[in-house]
């Protein structure tokens, strides 16, 4: 069906699967939360989706799609704790740089985007019913 213009369904699909992609990386975030290293190098770092525009040229409508998935840069937290199996020589480990808080508010706000694409689709199915039961 290349070169079909996107219909409703089509744009709905792509925000839906941005959104989706947007709560995984989140939950990832989220289950690392706290994780210690022996090395700055070896910290998990949080994932994030880099979005892009994607324009329909025939109909000239515009969705998102997900371009990338790229670690942040934020630095691992050092913590000097020398009893911990993974310390380096100095007595550090260094703590994943994720902060529970934000992530949790970027869970919601995907889930909530993710809910109204959903409502949105149950609404265009309702008034395309409505439609051919008219007469």
């Amino acid at each position: 069906m290349a070169g079909a213009p996107l219909s409703l369904f089509d744009l709905a699909q792509r925000g839906m699967s941005a959104q989706l992609v947007r709560m995984n990386a989140a939950a990832s975030n989220l289950a690392n939360a706290g994780t210690v290293a022996g090395s700055e190098q070896d910290a998990y770092r949080p994932l994030r989706p880099v979005f892009a525009e994607q324009l329909d040229r025939q109909s000239g409508l515009s969705s998102v799609g997900v371009s990338a998935v790229v670690r942040d840069q934020a630095a691992p937290i050092r913590q000097h704790d020398p009893d911990h199996p993974l310390a380096d020589a100095n007595g550090d480990v260094w703590v994943a740089p994720v902060d529970e808080n934000a992530e949790m508010v970027e869970m919601l706000e995907s889930s909530r985007q993710y809910q109204n694409l959903v409502e949105a689709l149950s609404t265009a199915k309702q008034l395309m019913l409505e439609t051919l039961r008219m007469k």
